[in-house]
């Protein structure tokens, strides 16, 4: 049987999204002819590569699940 090659291996994962990122999402993924799924994929993939070591925005995350699981101690 003839099987069309995505070019990468794939797992269904749920995420809960704000609402207003959905509409905007959708909105980007039709304006730019992708499926939503597919600028999904290109957004995730440019925030990874462009994520700095020592960015100050993860360092706090990193910090704040921290200070939450020692909380729950």
């Amino acid at each position: 049987m003839f099987k069309i090659q995505k070019g990468y291996d794939s797992e269904s994962k749920t995420f809960r999204l704000p609402i207003e990122m959905i509409e905007e999402l959708e909105k980007l993924a039709e304006r730019s002819k992708l499926s939503l799924n597919q600028l999904v994929i290109q957004s995730l993939k440019y925030a990874l590569d462009n994520l700095e070591e020592g960015d100050a925005a993860l360092e706090n995350n990193e910090e704040e699940q921290h200070d939450d699981e020692a909380g729950r101690s």
